[in-house]
């Protein structure tokens, strides 16, 4: 699979893509669970990963990160969160670590906040919006994706065990594979609860 990509300063027209908007009406996360082998190659890591570095990122900082955890590598590191996970009282926590365990390949996605200009907030925003786009580009690829964050993206040990440092924060941990089910659809938000229309009010 090739990936073209456009140059610097070259005009890129905004055209319609009704195949786009069906395929984004149908999006939905796969299961963790039922994620198995195989994964993306190599090569179609790259194209996801550059496909998710395009996000919206205001004053281009590319405030993120990606760290591939993938074989002997992934199993290094489950178990070293498993051994971090012993250190508590709740068994839960090991248990939950089967959701990284299962798919073939997982993506964390790490936060950092550059001083400037640009409010930390947007920061943190746009490493969310490279999550999004990346489970969306791994389906259209043909792949299941699940983004979960849970203990691990917040335990300061397994933070470190990863890599993350200081004001680092892990956006969420990508689960990539082929899905051993067809992802069931969910209860979707009712709209005309969350969508309104701005009318002026009069401030006395």
């Amino acid at each position: 699979m090739l990936l073209t990509t456009p140059k610097f300063g070259e005009p890129l027209p905004i055209t319609a893509s009704p195949e786009t908007l069906a395929f984004l009406a149908a999006r939905r996360s796969a299961s963790a669970m039922t994620l198995h082998a195989p994964g993306p190659s190599a090569d179609q890591l790259h194209i996801l990963l550059s496909i998710a570095a395009r996000a919206p990122d205001h004053g281009k900082l590319a405030p993120w990160r990606f760290v591939v955890l993938s074989g002997v590598n992934k199993d290094g590191f489950v178990a070293g969160l498993e051994a971090i996970a012993a250190r508590s009282a709740d068994s839960s926590l090991v248990k939950k670590l089967g959701k990284l365990r299962t798919p073939p390949l997982a993506i964390a996605v790490i936060s950092r906040h550059i001083p400037g200009k640009i409010p930390e907030w947007e920061q943190r925003l746009s490493a969310g919006a490279v999550c999004t786009l990346l489970i969306t580009a791994a389906q259209a690829m043909g792949y299941g994706a699940n983004w979960i964050t849970d203990w691990y993206a917040y335990d300061a040990d397994a933070r470190a065990l990863l890599g993350a440092a200081g004001e680092d924060q892990i956006a969420g941990f990508i689960y990539l594979g082929t899905p051993g089910d067809a992802p069931l659809e969910r209860v979707r938000p009712d709209m005309e609860a969350i969508v309104e229309t701005w009318a002026p009010v009069a401030i006395s």
